[in-house]
């Protein structure tokens, strides 16, 4: 009799009904989806979240300092932000520190059709600039042209959301725009069919670590299991997407059938997966960013992006590794 007991108490305890519900969940991005992004969804459709008791929803950005303005207010649990725009905002005040360090090298890049003959940042003299203001490209703009000597005053600017610089471009409205290396620069080659030059900005010094996951100071405070859970199922997400690129693009478009074309995403995707690491974190697993990485990103904010110079005492103030697996 008491075996049975027990048992009909553990059937219980196992039950949907009386089973813990999981923690909703949003991450929000730093853009419009692009192959970037297509790991998380890898996660989501294989249960990983959900396995971690999260029910992750997943909304596409509008640049990264909008995601990092909803993380600091709790609009949202987590973010997937440019870490440099997240530690501007953490030195003005802004309670939000990284979780993870996902893209270690930066694909930040200035770039326009091979036609054009931009081959290096000296060339963009006299030409036209297409940026979207508030993303996470034209917050650090400011610092490559101060590494390669270029004044805002030597070319023109034009302004507007991503499909409007990338029309731009495409119309031959502007000879350039900011974007990412493993994005725009293929949707401007599957759009005019034409080479497309690209002048990364690490190539000139300037080289800060990339995209990561954000929260804020209080979510680490009050819920850190959550923090930990989520970190562990998007780590599971980011290693099969390495293995597995292409489940990792079909997911992405089997949640988002019009997230772009499957080919462009792919290749995408397979430019993003290097930029993982860095020799310091080479064979290490996910988002493990290394101090050095940190440290020394913290102080070209410093010395070109217009953080205060304390915020080099205690470059761990604007991230941990505490949660990572």
């Amino acid at each position: 009799m008491r075996f049975a007991l027990l048992t009909l108490a553990w059937l219980l305890l196992a039950s949907p009904a009386v089973a813990q519900d999981n923690d909703d969940v949003t991450l929000l991005l730093n853009w419009y989806l692009y192959s970037e992004h297509a790991p998380f969804f890898l996660g989501q459709e294989r249960g990983y979240f959900a396995e971690a008791g999260i029910d992750l929803e997943i909304q596409e950005g509008r640049g990264s300092s909008s995601t990092v303005q909803a993380v600091a207010a709790g609009t949202v649990e987590f973010g997937y932000a440019d870490v440099a725009t997240m530690i501007k905002a953490a030195a003005r005040g802004a309670p939000v520190k990284a979780v993870g360090v996902l893209l270690q090298t930066s694909p930040m890049s200035v770039m326009g059709l091979a036609e054009k003959n931009i081959r290096t940042p000296e060339d963009i003299k006299g030409k036209i600039v297409a940026v979207t203001p508030g993303d996470s490209m034209s917050q650090v703009w400011p610092l490559f042209l101060q590494k390669t000597g270029i004044s805002e005053d030597d070319f023109q600017t034009v302004s507007g959301d991503a499909q409007t610089k990338l029309n731009a471009v495409i119309n031959d409205r502007a000879d350039l725009l900011l974007g990412y290396l493993m994005d725009q620069n293929m949707r401007i080659y599957d759009a005019t069919g034409k080479d497309v030059h690209v002048i990364p900005f690490a190539d000139y010094g300037v080289n800060l670590v990339s995209s990561g996951i954000i929260t804020s100071t209080g979510m680490i405070e009050d819920n850190p299991d959550l923090v930990r859970r989520f970190l562990a199922a998007a780590s599971r997400s980011i290693e099969a997407a390495v293995v597995e690129p292409e489940a990792a693009v079909d997911a992405m478009l089997a949640s988002n059938p019009d997230a772009g074309e499957r080919d462009t995403l792919l290749r995408g995707l397979e430019l993003t997966i290097p930029l993982y690491h860095t020799p310091e974190t080479k064979g290490m697993a996910p988002f493990r960013v290394s101090d050095a990485n940190m440290a020394d990103s913290v102080q070209m904010l410093i010395d070109y992006g217009g953080v205060e110079a304390d915020a080099a005492s205690d470059p761990t103030a604007f991230y941990t590794n505490e949660f990572l697996p």
